[in-house]
């Protein structure tokens, strides 16, 4: 059974995770380093972490199959989520493949190289409904493209 993982601390788009993965019957894994709000009656689980650097992420790519999908704006995360086979959707709606992944690392190094020398200030901008309807979609396509893998592995078995 296919899941989702939610890099959840910063996540600004749980409520579509939620909403999606209810639609497809999709359980959804929700790992923070504090307890988070999350809906009871949608096949949601709660795990709370040490709040040790990089604990979530570590238990995500620990956890994580090939097929899962990982929900989160961490590059490095998706990289590591990729290697174990699992799909990787930034928070944007982006999804990170093997091809795209170096280029995203490369441009996560140079912003932080520019944050660094006080070029750039604060955080993203809030989404906006587009943008949110946007993530949405893209979910959607990998979910039902994961399902279809699974369904024809399972098949080929």
């Amino acid at each position: 059974m296919i899941e989702i993982f939610v890099d959840a601390d910063a996540c600004p788009v749980k409520e579509e995770v939620y909403a999606v993965a209810a639609r497809l019957g999709l359980p959804v894994v929700v790992v923070a380093n504090q307890r988070i709000r999350v809906p009871q009656d949608r096949g949601v689980e709660m795990v709370v972490v040490n709040s040790g650097f990089d604990a979530a992420d570590d238990w995500i790519v620990e956890d994580i199959r090939s097929g899962d999908i990982v929900i989160t704006a961490d590059i490095p995360l998706a990289a590591r989520c990729l290697e174990k086979g699992a799909h990787a959707l930034g928070t944007q709606g982006k999804e990170f493949t093997s091809e795209s992944i170096g280029g995203a690392l490369a441009a996560r190094e140079l912003k932080a190289s520019i944050r660094e020398s006080g070029g750039i200030a604060g955080g993203p901008a809030p989404l906006t409904g587009r943008e949110r309807s946007r993530f949405a979609n893209a979910l959607d396509s990998i979910a039902q493209r994961a399902l279809r893998a699974a369904k024809h592995a399972s098949d080929s078995a």
